[in-house]
């Protein structure tokens, strides 16, 4: 039996654009080298048509800096896909541009319409439920429109709280397997994945949190020794990709792709 939390068949990307170094952020680490990206997102969407997966590269959207990041556009659930509302004003926009892409993939889509906003990048769905971080770019009305919608198709919606300072719920989390979480101890200690077994980043490695568990990959951003091998112990399959660049806008590896 299929785990529709881990296994997947497609993905979508988008390149990323030379406007990318215009990207929001929380605070200034310094500007993206856009060469080394490209070739960073290159070996990304490599490693997941490694899996057998379909990749559907969308081309750069000049006009959004923050394009790249596709996550944050849609929820893509088995049956059922749901493109979000952003709550970073200058990436309303990208919606509209995702919209046909979607449609294209599924038969069953909504559209979170509002007042409310909710990113993806604050959801996290397990073979159980959907948990959804509320967040500085993910309210109460956006979470309760989602639940709304969600709900008619069989899906849990479970509330949570991203911690303060963090940008998504998934900056500090990420889905291992059908009963795995990988999380920094700050988000763990909130008691969200009661019930769940956690592995913690380790300490200093906090940024190591948000990967992705695609088909037979766990799929990391490079530079976190310690984390990957506590992963590689506990007998996953770790792929490392170099994530320097995004970074610096708050990008990680689940940002990067729609998976469904």
């Amino acid at each position: 039996m299929t785990n529709p939390s881990f296994e997947f068949a497609h993905a979508i990307t988008r390149k990323p654009s030379k406007s990318i170094i215009a990207g929001l952020r929380a605070e200034n680490t310094g500007t993206p080298d856009f060469a080394q990206m490209e070739i960073d997102h290159a070996n990304y969407v490599a490693t997941l048509r490694e899996t057998g997966a379909e990749v559907i590269e969308l081309p750069a959207l000049e006009a959004f800096p923050d394009s790249v990041f596709v996550e944050d556009d849609a929820l893509c659930l088995k049956d059922v896909a749901i493109l979000m509302r952003p709550g970073a004003p200058s990436r309303m926009g990208e919606i509209a541009q995702m919209s046909s892409t979607i449609r294209a993939q599924y038969e069953n889509v909504f559209e979170v319409k509002g007042p409310g906003f909710i990113e993806g990048g604050d959801i996290l769905t397990t073979a159980r439920e959907v948990l959804v971080g509320k967040s500085a770019r993910t309210d109460a009305a956006g979470v309760a429109e989602l639940r709304e919608i969600i709900t008619r198709f069989g899906y849990t919606l479970r509330e949570v709280q991203t911690p303060p300072d963090v940008l998504h719920f998934k900056t500090d989390c990420s889905l291992l397997d059908g009963e795995t979480i990988l999380a920094t101890k700050r988000l763990d200690a909130s008691g969200c994945f009661e019930g769940y077994k956690v592995l913690h980043t380790a300490d200093g490695e906090e940024a190591a949190a948000n990967a992705i568990r695609f088909n037979q990959f766990v799929i990391m951003a490079a530079g976190f020794p310690k984390t990957a091998g506590m992963l590689r112990a506990h007998g996953y399959t770790v792929r490392e990709i170099n994530n320097t660049e995004c970074a610096k806008i708050d990008g990680g590896m689940s940002c990067l792709s729609l998976r469904f």
